[in-house]
């Protein structure tokens, strides 16, 4: 086995963790495609997607990144907070202005204006579906709110024709409304009756409107929406099984059942809180238990379900933790456990500035330009499921076992079946190795301690023992490491070649394992990092291990720039 030896030392003999079998087929219950998708913040889009005079190319770059990988690029939400703020100006003179009131929000603004132009940056990214988010939180109550709905359905829907629509959106996070930090919206008896009879209203003067502009847009192929978009499951305000049974899909338009997701709780750190398979797994499963209620209640089909928001902590992330690779890990873990549970795509949200954002779509003064962190993440969930519809099994491992596996699980493992059969594992060790003072990702530590690994086994049931698997890895000096992140060894930096993927020359890649007697496997995977075995490679199998990705490789740069 090849050490990356130029990225870590390897300290005492590795932990050798239980076998498990792995079986070779399952029934299937695939993710939809586009499983990674994100969600952007409806006043930073002009930002990541530019206008027609200045698109922004990098943003474009990195979400064909994953495209290269994944077979299509990944679905865009355009909506959160500012959504809800955003007020219509025919005369603005440019996309939008927006003015932040720091007791409000220091992050975003609370006084949002578009213009004409705003519907632009619809138009600068190829081959991309978007979700427009509709202003509910002040169309449903104030009558500039409601003539900014009547005077943008037009411009949107023109703006998303020729195949960019996804989805709409009408309104982020109603639940909050009555209680939002940034000032409530609604009176303290907001309930889910006021709430359903507000969303008609809306949605049905929608869809007049699409008959009247974009009929071709109002069929029923084409028109439907994203929806509840609740901030979580715990808000007393509203409750997402009350507003099903309320009448929230009378009309049979909502096509994706939407909830959002975040962590926080006191003393949040990256061990404890996202390196914790124990935390994703419980956040996870609270919204699987509030779907199963409205799948038990609910006389007809319910929609798919999706997070159409989501990241690692509320509040656009913290430094020092959502920035980091442990972020990026958390991502892998969070997508993957939910992909198991039942979800079909993640939208991950971000925003200019924000600490938890995959990239910073251009230079501010609190910000440089370039790719994040978490998007290592997303690159590795989609390299773990590929280029055609997959099923994702949790590997239970020992330490879920544990009697302090409520509160720690440093570790987790899937198995993902493409055709029903298995074609990948992903192993995550989550087991922190900082590197850097005070884990803070900047200033490295004079002495650092050797990085421990884990061993794991693997019974890989109809695998024919001989078989070498080719391994690649998510690596980088630590969990607390902000640079330096590689995915099979290629970097997606902005300052290489603008995020477009470079083949690093001090990773070791192309490390193989061979499967033993009885379809046996044995990987070893350092603290702070993963590893993905390519089980169905060269056999029937989607993935870009040799095949792809080095055999067509020329150079520095990754093969589909040639």
């Amino acid at each position: 086995m090849k050490q990356i030896t130029l990225l870590y030392t390897l300290g005492s003999p590795a932990l050798v963790r239980s076998e498990y079998t792995v079986a070779r087929s399952v029934d299937s219950n695939d993710v939809f495609d586009g499983y990674v998708s994100y969600s952007i913040e409806f006043a930073s889009f002009p930002d990541f997607a530019g206008n027609n005079s200045h698109p922004n190319t990098f943003s474009d770059t990195l979400l064909d990144n994953i495209a290269h990988i994944s077979g299509r690029k990944p679905y865009i939400r355009v909506g959160g907070n500012t959504q809800d703020y955003a007020l219509y100006d025919a005369s603005l003179p440019y996309a939008l202005n927006g003015t932040i009131n720091p007791a409000r929000s220091q992050d975003y603004p609370t006084t949002v204006t578009i213009g004409p132009s705003y519907f632009e940056s619809y138009r600068t990214w190829k081959d991309v579906k978007f979700y427009h988010g509709f202003n509910l939180g002040l169309g449903g109550n104030s009558s500039r709110g409601w003539q900014t709905l009547l005077d943008t359905v037009p411009l949107a829907c023109k703006a998303l024709s020729d195949g960019r629509l996804y989805v709409w959106g009408y309104g982020n996070e109603p639940d909050l409304y009555s209680i939002s930090a940034q000032g409530p919206v609604r009176p303290p008896d907001w309930d889910e009756a006021a709430y359903v009879s507000q969303w008609h209203n809306g949605t049905r003067q929608i869809k007049a409107l699409l008959e009247e502009h974009c009929p071709e847009l109002a069929g029923e192929d084409s028109y439907g929406y994203m929806a509840p978009s609740f901030a979580g499951v715990g808000n007393p305000p509203l409750k997402a099984p009350a507003a099903w049974a309320a009448g929230l899909n009378d009309d049979k338009n909502v096509k994706l059942f939407s909830t959002h997701n975040g962590a926080t709780s006191p003393g949040v750190t990256l061990q404890g809180t996202l390196m914790n398979h124990a935390v994703t797994k419980r956040s996870v499963d609270a919204h699987v238990t509030e779907y199963n209620a409205i799948l038990a209640q609910a006389a007809g089909p319910v929609p798919p379900l999706i997070f159409g928001e989501t990241n690692s902590l509320y509040n656009q992330g913290r430094p020092g933790l959502s920035n980091t690779f442990g972020a990026a890990l958390w991502g892998l873990d969070f997508n993957l456990y939910a992909a198991s549970v039942g979800f079909k795509r993640v939208h991950m949200h971000m925003g200019t500035n924000y600490r938890y954002a995959a990239w910073q779509p251009l230079p501010t003064s609190l910000t440089s330009m370039g790719t994040k962190a978490p998007y290592y993440g997303s690159i590795a969930v989609a390299a773990s499921l590929g280029r055609r519809p997959a099923t994702v099994l949790e590997i239970p491992l020992s330490s879920s076992q544990t009697p302090d596996a409520a509160d720690l699980q440093p570790e987790s493992a899937y198995a993902i079946y493409t055709a029903a059969h298995l074609s990948r594992i992903t192993i995550l060790n989550m087991r922190s190795h900082n590197t850097t003072l005070d884990g803070a990702g900047l200033t490295p530590l004079p002495d650092t301690t050797p990085r421990n690994e884990v061993e794991y086994t693997f019974r890989l049931e109809g695998i024919e023992q001989g078989r070498s698997l080719l391994v690649r890895r998510l690596l980088a000096n630590g969990s607390d490491a902000i640079t330096g992140i590689t995915w099979d060894g290629w970097s997606y930096n902005y300052e290489l070649d603008g995020g477009r993927p470079v083949r690093l020359g001090n990773v070791t890649v192309g490390e193989r394992v061979v499967v033993g007697e009885g379809g046996v496997v044995r990987v070893r995977v350092a603290d702070a990092s993963a590893a993905v075995v390519e089980v169905a490679e060269g056999r029937g199998g989607d993935g870009d291990g040799e095949g792809e990705g080095q055999k067509r490789g020329k150079g520095r740069r990754g093969w589909w720039f040639q």
